[in-house]
């Protein structure tokens, strides 16, 4: 059960960024349609899932030269990420609201620079033995709904989660990092 409620965290943690570029893709929307909000979710949900595989290979090919200090690697690598998206939240958004997330191309690119925290989840994910496939399951749909959901209701929650979701999701993945040092 813990591993499942520390995978979920994770998962919530990592789409926030997602989220918060669905949210910014809504709020430009003329309208935000359901079969729109699934293409995001798609997207964003995809790029969150395959990224832990492609780290989780690479934390195998070092296993077992890293294993003794799993810990503190796994500590340090959510704390950098957990400091990044809390520093992203102060930054400018006139980034995110210039581009129309729509367009395939520009989908792409979002989806990719968004999970590229879930890549380095996957090396943790392997020194700390969590389940891969379960793990990125939950980041998958995770990930899907949060984005589909931000872009749907982008325009009524744009002005309320503005620079709050990466926040909380910064502290979140720095608070499990530190579980993750003081029990290994």
């Amino acid at each position: 059960m813990t591993s499942f409620f520390s995978i979920f965290v994770i998962a919530v943690s990592l789409a926030l960024d997602s989220l918060s570029v669905s949210v910014a893709g809504g709020i430009k929307a003329r309208s935000a349609r359901i079969r729109d909000a699934v293409k995001v979710g798609l997207f964003f949900g995809g790029f969150q899932a395959a990224m832990p595989v492609i780290g989780w290979l690479i934390g195998a090919g070092l296993h077992n030269e890293i294993v003794g200090y799993s810990g503190w690697i796994a500590f340090i690598l959510l704390s950098i990420l957990g400091l990044k998206m809390i520093k992203e939240a102060f930054g400018d958004t006139e980034e995110k609201e210039r581009q129309n997330i729509l367009e395939y191309k520009t989908l792409t690119l979002m989806a990719i620079a968004t999970s590229i925290d879930a890549l380095v989840v996957g090396v943790t994910l392997n020194l700390i033995n969590l389940p891969l496939y379960l793990s990125v399951l939950i980041i998958g749909i995770v990930a899907f709904v949060l984005s589909a959901l931000g872009f749907l209701f982008g325009k009524k929650l744009g002005t309320f989660f503005e620079g709050k979701v990466e926040i909380i999701g910064g502290v979140a993945l720095i608070l499990i990092g530190l579980k993750i040092l003081l029990t290994s």
